[in-house]
């Protein structure tokens, strides 16, 4: 038998085709094992009794079984299998379809085939199909559906095939070689375009240009490089130089945004998916998704300092042919973040005042006072910041055990809106886009705020 996997079947020797006598026999069915035990018992009765009939029964019970066992063990399929997801990446809560694909490579039609594919336990039941007799050169195909509320990365396969012989005596399964994997990413909430403090520098609406060309004593000329225009030439600096000089024509910047997500799991209690923590991942995902598609450079940060593989020193870049893939890292970076064994975000902390990271937009679980002291001065760096803070407390039981823990929770609050954030208190069960609305109002008012009591100062 000839095993596949995803895409085009490819040739190889199925694991169980190996040992020999011994495979053959604990392949037995019940009905088998009864059969043998009654030939046995029915041949040493015989013996005893001096009964030749009756020992001529035994042996064909006996028998039935064993030819049967290596009729199943000898037979050779030339079987590929493949497998399809669609899609291979499903946000949880959602469904996924695997295809499966079985195709009849000998010159031989096939027997009754029994078709299993090995699935977590999360996922769902594990599929099985019967598949009748399969003409030579012929195919079969079979899907089945999975689902997963929790995030994840899980394996699919590898497939299997399990031969009868018709007498039901004796059944032997054969696995293929190749799995998949189905990535399970977080909910995504689509969000609104609204205009957060630091957001006005992104591509499109409102970006910075860095001029490389500010008046005729400031010209930072390079050399004429194939392909430049003509019109780019600088031709006082090419007399001057003796070559061809070219003007620097003025550069984008593109806006850049810095997402933080707190992973420590001493910040957050419950679990499942309508845990904070689970809520705190989906609205990263939201954010991350949401301004890549506003053309923002976009890195992804956790509490301990570590960023998303593979991104460069500015992040992941919007608006252009590799967002769609630079989102789909991301999501699969989100789909298998886990808690962490940190205590504070001192880390975090010292990769974000490294530099102007532009708009920062922090999920944060529970803070004691140092923490969030230390959260308060990541605003220092930044272009404009919002914090999403969680009450760990109230997400796993009603507020009734007094008012401390709803003073603490306004207690970091004002500690991060006196330091310039835009902090907005996560309830249970909130939606991260009227949470976003939420913030964006907000904003507006401290401005409105700001700009009423600078107009009563001066007049």
């Amino acid at each position: 038998m000839a095993a596949g996997g995803t895409g085009q079947p490819s040739a190889g020797r199925a694991e169980g085709e190996k040992g020999g006598a011994r495979t053959a026999l604990a392949g037995l069915t019940t009905r088998g094992r009864s059969f043998l035990a009654a030939g046995i018992a029915a041949a040493v009765c015989a013996y005893v009794l001096g009964q030749p009939d009756l020992l001529r029964v035994g042996l064909l019970l006996s028998a039935l079984p064993l030819i049967c066992a290596a009729v199943v063990y000898r037979t050779r399929y030339r079987v590929a299998g493949s497998r399809r997801l669609s899609p291979a990446r499903v946000p949880a809560g959602s469904e996924a379809r695997v295809h499966l694909r079985m195709d009849n490579v000998s010159r031989l039609p096939t027997g009754l085939l029994m078709l299993q594919d090995r699935v977590p336990y999360v996922l769902g039941p594990r599929p099985r199909f019967v598949l009748d007799r399969v003409e030579a050169g012929g195919r079969r195909e079979v899907s089945y559906r999975v689902r997963s509320d929790l995030r994840g990365r899980y394996p699919l396969g590898p497939l299997q095939l399990r031969l009868n012989d018709p007498f039901g005596m004796c059944e032997l399964t054969r696995s293929f070689s190749t799995y998949d994997t189905l990535t399970v990413i977080p909910r995504v909430e689509a969000l609104p375009p609204v205009r957060l403090t630091g957001e006005a520098k992104g591509y499109g609406d409102g970006r910075q240009r860095s001029l490389a060309l500010a008046g005729e004593d400031d010209v930072i000329p390079r050399g004429y490089r194939y392909g430049d225009d003509l019109r780019r030439v600088h031709w006082r600096l090419t007399a001057r130089y003796g070559e061809l000089m070219v003007r620097r024509e003025e550069q984008p910047q593109r806006s850049r945004c810095t997402v933080l997500l707190d992973t420590r799991g001493l910040a957050y209690e419950g679990a499942g998916p309508d845990s904070a923590f689970e809520w705190a991942v989906s609205g990263a995902a939201s954010v991350l998704v949401h301004m890549l598609e506003r053309g923002f450079s976009v890195r992804l940060l956790t509490d301990t300092g570590d960023s998303v593989p593979g991104e460069g020193a500015d992040g992941f870049a919007g608006a252009n042919q590799g967002s769609a893939d630079a989102a789909g890292l991301m999501m699969d970076t989100l789909a298998v973040v886990d808690h962490s064994d940190g205590t504070g975000l001192s880390r975090a902390y010292d990769v974000l005042r490294g530099g102007n990271e532009g708009l920062l937009v922090a999920f944060l679980g529970d803070l004691d006072e140092e923490q969030a002291a230390v959260a308060a001065k990541m605003r220092q760096r930044s272009g404009g910041a919002v914090a999403f803070l969680l009450d760990g407390e109230g997400w796993i039981r009603e507020p009734n055990g007094g008012p401390d823990p709803m003073k603490r929770q306004e207690e970091r609050l004002r500690l991060l809106r006196e330091a310039g954030w835009t902090a907005v208190s996560v309830p249970r069960g909130a939606s991260v886009n009227e949470l976003w609305r939420q913030a964006d109002r907000d904003r507006a008012g401290v401005m409105t705020a700001s700009a009423a009591s600078g107009g009563e100062g001066s007049g």
